[in-house]
């Protein structure tokens, strides 16, 4: 009889037969061939099915030899990011994300599969090992390049403590500059990998060039394709076309500014308003983007992808090229524009009685400044500001009072008045940060926020009343966990706080009204700002937490951020006469699509914005090496604690540096001396130097000042 060639399948059935008989006891190839009886004119389909098992998930091999994943309860999942000293995987079955130490990642990358292993966690939280990489993901990362002798070494900003070789660098890169770097040969941990240099930015010293490499490596583009940028050319050229103006309410007679910064060319929104008999009309009208950026057109696809523009320092990377996003669609003074307006009627209370979405061709009487306009307000404007308004003076004064209004309203309602400290950077013309200050707000700023709020409630509120699929944006109520942790960190400061059984942003509201006063008011407020939940883009209404509004969505940017480019879409079909059936058709897969991308691209986004901040004022900092300075202790950790200086720069103190004592954390809110009693506690007034500022990393060290 002749011999019969076993398949592929064959061998796979064979071998986890025999690895399910071996129960946890780890089999050598060599067994597995014998007890799977494979002939050796065999052996390489033999070895095709153990290859395929193994990157199907279902085998792995350790040290004595082979087991079945599912006997020894491993499971598989994907990396999902790294860092110096541990890393996350998430579960594929579930995704749930799990913790895993630096030692027990075995070298693995962000994307790639791999077997894993639950161990017993320190934190109560999911915590494992990688027991092999199935699949590696092609990987890049950034870092700071060193040379050793005459060998190259990157010192990864990420992944790893130690430098990974370098055995290329084509790109001519030199020591010292900031680089990318693709891992081209795997070892068994992230120090053991092998790079090549992709591209070199400059020197790991000037905070532009670490903003350029922290753009490329989380893939934000400054070009646009080929085709996008040609379909933008060709609509900036068209211009308004008389068949544009069809159907569209035509308010190029009425006053309607823009009030933004000075520095801004991305103007999407206007406002106009009136006093009535019953109280007050006002419009806010927002450049129709949705007219020019069509479903599934090269310029939506790429805006999809971007989901954001991105802002940093001085600059902006754009989602919609310069000629739409500087060009037509910015509602520039003195120029026809075509615009989606929200005309909303509200009475002498500043509540709504009734709203209206139509689109039109608008005329922006002036380009409104914010720091002009609060000169007006508060009576110091030049002569030369006040013929610049004139024309719109009495309507600058009739917003002031709606929207005085409109913020007591929203007292009233119990939305909290968090603060976001945010800074701004002074840029000169090299380049180089040479001041850091605080961003504040005027009136101006507060009123066009106020009216921003209202629009985009109106436009919420719409798609809900008609049940048709929408893009919200919504913030859900805090979680119990971070409850429980804000009443800790509030008891140990010995802050008084309302009791509650179910959390209501008026509770938050009076915590702050009641420490407005306070020293400590900075601390409390991002203390409450730690314990909210996350807002995001859904396709669901389940209100805004934060605002206390039970309808919110992003209506009145469509030009820099992608949920209010696909609500106009939406909202243009609804007014036009289509049907909810219809819409539902359309829409419903595109909303669910578009929320998680648009969360997903102003999570990069922020995070992005966040770190080139940081190097930026790393740079100024590093001018004012030695110096010294006063600031609040911030937060507080296991390792130290963060002060922030009155410009918002924020510095570690790190208790390797607190000689005078030994220092235990509680865990909490403080360090204490063993020996002294000595406290550092969150809130607490300290006087610091600056010891050392690192461009690359954007991390500052601070010292406290002993007292004389």
């Amino acid at each position: 009889m002749a011999n019969t060639k076993h398949s592929t399948s064959y061998y796979k059935n064979k071998i986890l037969l025999v690895l399910n008989q071996a129960g946890k006891k780890p089999l050598t190839r060599n067994d597995m061939i014998a007890k799977s009886k494979c002939k050796k004119t065999e052996s390489d389909v033999f070895k095709k099915a153990l290859d395929e098992l193994k990157s199907e998930g279902l085998i792995c091999d350790q040290k004595k030899g082979y087991v079945l994943c599912s006997r020894m309860g491993y499971f598989k999942a994907t990396v999902k990011r790294i860092s110096k000293t541990f890393g996350f995987i998430e579960k594929d079955e579930d995704q749930t994300e799990v913790f895993i130490p630096g030692k027990f990642l075995m070298g693995a990358m962000p994307g790639d599969k791999v077997i894993a292993n639950l161990i017993p966690s320190r934190t109560g939280k999911p915590e494992g090992e990688v027991i092999s990489i199935v699949e590696t993901a092609d990987a890049t990362i950034t870092g700071v390049l060193d040379q050793e002798y005459r060998e190259l070494f990157i010192i990864p900003d990420t992944m790893s403590k130690t430098a990974v070789r370098v055995v290329e660098n084509e790109c001519g890169a030199k020591p010292g500059d900031k680089v990318i770097a693709r891992i081209i040969a795997r070892g068994t941990s992230h120090s053991a990998h092998k790079a090549a240099i992709v591209s070199t930015f400059g020197s790991s010293e000037k905070a532009s060039s670490c903003a350029m490499a922290l753009l490329k490596v989380s893939g934000i583009s400054l070009e646009f394709p080929a085709d996008a940028q040609a379909e933008a050319k060709k609509l900036s050229e068209d211009g308004i076309r008389p068949e544009d103006l069809k159907k569209r309410l035509d308010l190029r007679d009425e006053i309607i500014f823009t009030i933004d910064s000075a520095e801004s060319k991305d103007l999407d929104d206007a406002i106009s308003i009136t006093r009535t008999d019953s109280g007050y009309q006002l419009g806010v009208h927002i450049a129709d983007v949705s007219h020019y950026v069509k479903g599934n057109s090269p310029l939506d696809k790429e805006a999809l992808v971007r989901g954001t523009s991105v802002y940093y320092a001085d600059r902006v990377v754009p989602m919609l090229p310069k000629e739409l996003s500087n060009g037509i669609c910015s509602l520039n003074p003195d120029e026809d524009r075509l615009a989606f307006s929200c005309l909303i009627d509200l009475d002498k209370q500043a509540k709504i009685k009734g709203y209206k979405f139509h689109k039109t061709v608008i005329r922006s009487a002036v380009k409104g400044v914010y720091k002009e306009i609060n000169t007006i307000l508060d009576g110091t404007a030049t002569d030369e500001t006040k013929q610049k308004y004139a024309r719109v003076n009495d309507n600058i004064f009739i917003m002031n009072e709606l929207a005085d209004i409109l913020m007591e309203n929203r007292d009233k309602r119990g939305a909290p008045s968090l603060e976001t400290s945010e800074s701004k950077l002074i840029i000169n013309e090299n380049d180089i940060c040479v001041d850091v200050v605080p961003r504040t707000r005027g009136k101006s700023e507060m009123i066009i926020e106020e009216f921003m709020l209202l629009a985009n409630q109106c436009a919420a509120n719409l798609a809900r009343t008609s049940k048709i699929p929408f893009v919200y944006r919504i913030h859900e109520d805090p979680s119990l966990e971070k409850l429980a942790d804000m009443k800790d960190f509030l008891t140990r400061m010995n802050i008084e706080f309302p009791h509650f059984s179910e959390v209501k942003p008026a509770h938050f509201a009076e915590i702050l009204k009641n420490n407005r006063d306070s020293e400590k008011f900075p601390v409390i407020n991002n203390i409450l700002l730690r314990s909210m939940a996350k807002a995001k883009y859904a396709p669901d209404p389940v209100g805004h937490f934060g605002l206390a509004l039970e309808d919110y969505s992003h209506f009145t940017s469509p030009i820099r951020r992608y949920p209010d480019l696909a609500i106009h879409r939406i909202l243009t079909d609804l007014v036009s006469g289509c049907d909810a059936e219809w819409l539902t058709k359309r829409y419903q897969s595109f909303v669910t699509n578009a929320s998680e991308r648009s969360t997903s691209t102003e999570i990069t986004a922020v995070k992005i914005e966040r770190d080139c901040e940081a190097c930026y004022m790393a740079e100024y900092m590093k001018a004012h090496l030695g110096e010294e300075f006063e600031g609040i202790i911030s937060s507080v950790t296991d390792f130290g604690f963060y002060v922030e200086l009155d410009n918002t720069v924020e510095g570690l103190v790190h208790i390797n540096t607190l000689e005078d004592d030994t220092y235990e954390y509680d865990g909490l809110v403080s360090l204490k001396g063993e020996r002294s009693g000595k406290i550092f506690a969150l809130g607490d007034k300290v006087k610091v130097q600056c010891t050392a500022s690192n461009v690359n990393s954007g991390n500052i060290d601070f010292s406290i000042v002993k007292e004389a």
